[in-house]
């Protein structure tokens, strides 16, 4: 967002017109859907991953446009639309609106939120498609969280494999609870020798390593499995290249 006010200020543009250059960027991304783009066929993606990706889907290019607008000072919410028959399923972004807005809005404790679409450039806030004028959609709020990433590092030592897992948070608010699951992949979402460390707690900007020690399966051919669990969720996972031990 720093670079967008940045360049937004370079062409002397007030909060509005500032608000339209996000809106442009946003738009001008590629549409990837998740199945090319990822192993899932539903992955929605964190900001950062969207801008990384250059493109996504209409859940990440929302999730990334109301994230910017949020970090402006605008008021959003996203809009999901369900699939039903004849109607797909899609994600959009919904702005409070100020005078001068018009067009197609929904209504939300207390406030319009006027319809943004984010998957194709030309769209004008309070313009939405035809397929979705009569659609009935959900509302949710733009909840802060936690954004935990990760890195590590093994080494061997005899029959023991050290783990060092490097966890951060590049999200808004802090992450209590987290703590690291690790194993080696028995195939069928089992692992073998399974450890998991203690619990520890992650401010905005943080990050932490944490040592692990894991004990080797005999002649397995296997792979590490590394997980960041939060909430009861692995929320960041990753794997070594397979071996045989």
């Amino acid at each position: 967002m720093d670079n967008i006010r940045r360049a937004a200020q370079r062409e002397g543009f007030n909060e509005s017109q500032t608000v339209q250059f996000a809106v442009a960027f946003v738009q001008s991304l590629q549409y990837t859907s998740d199945s090319l783009s990822t192993s899932y066929d539903e992955y929605p993606r964190y900001p950062v991953e969207t801008l990384v990706d250059d493109g996504g889907d209409c859940e990440d290019t929302a999730i990334l446009m109301a994230s910017l607008l949020k970090a402006i000072g605008c008021g959003v919410v996203l809009i999901l639309f369900p699939e039903t028959a004849g109607v797909p399923g899609h994600v959009a972004v919904g702005v409070l609106g100020e005078e001068g807005m018009y067009g197609t809005y929904f209504e939300y404790n207390g406030g319009r939120y006027f319809y943004l679409e984010t998957t194709n450039t030309g769209w004008a806030i309070g313009q939405i498609p035809d397929q979705y004028k009569a659609a009935k959609a959900n509302i949710y709020d733009m909840t802060p969280v936690p954004i935990l990433t990760h890195n590590w590092t093994a080494t061997g030592k005899g029959s023991v494999v050290e783990l060092q897992v490097t966890v951060s948070n590049l999200g808004s608010v802090a992450a209590l609870g987290i703590y690291i699951f690790a194993g080696f992949d028995a195939g069928n979402n089992q692992v073998w020798n399974p450890e998991q460390s203690s619990p520890f707690q992650l401010g905005v900007d943080e990050k932490v390593t944490v040592s692990i020690s894991l004990k080797v399966p005999y002649a397995k051919h296997t792979r590490l499995v590394i997980q960041v669990v939060y909430g009861g969720y692995a929320v960041d996972r990753s794997y070594s290249e397979w071996f045989d031990t």
